[in-house]
């Protein structure tokens, strides 16, 4: 099956900036999407349009296709109660916090007892990053999935 609107595709992935050095990676854990629904970067599901399982692919992607241009009005401060990923928080650390937009990391500027001052764009804004792919499998989305907008199961979401 071919990756089209309304698949399900699951992938492994490294992702890498200019210079080569890797940013993230799944380390071979396959993590899942449901195509066509804005649920991954748009330069993501681009390239993987009419892929199959078995299929690898590289893709260098600009800003404004992957994390977004960095914006210079990016600052807010939240109670250190919202943010996830650690117990004391210091500047340069990434929490994630959870928004009406769903989750979304954010990177600490100034670390209060109570409230943190933090930088709202995402780590990866402003670069252009490079992403190799391998599609493990794609299959058609469940009449659940495609109601929840999202998949399930192994790399997808838990309910």
């Amino acid at each position: 099956m071919n990756i089209t609107k309304d698949a399900v595709v699951q992938f492994a992935y490294e992702l890498t900036d200019q210079a080569g050095t890797v940013l993230e990676s799944s380390q071979g854990e396959s993590i899942a999407y449901l195509h066509g629904h804005n649920n991954m970067l748009s330069g993501i599901e681009k390239a993987l349009e009419g892929k199959a399982a078995d299929e690898q692919i590289n893709v260098t992607l600009a800003p404004e296709e992957a994390y977004g241009e960095r914006k210079e009005d990016a600052e807010q401060r939240v109670s250190v109660k919202h943010l996830q990923g650690a117990k004391v928080w210091k500047p340069g650390m990434v929490a994630q916090i959870n928004t009406e937009q769903g989750p979304r990391q954010v990177t600490v500027i100034k670390a209060g007892k109570f409230m943190v001052t933090v930088d709202t764009n995402h780590p990866f804004a402003g670069k252009t990053v490079t992403f190799d792919l391998t599609v493990k499998q794609v299959r058609p989305a469940t009449e659940e999935e495609l109601s929840h907008k999202h998949a399930h199961g192994e790399g997808g979401h838990q309910h």
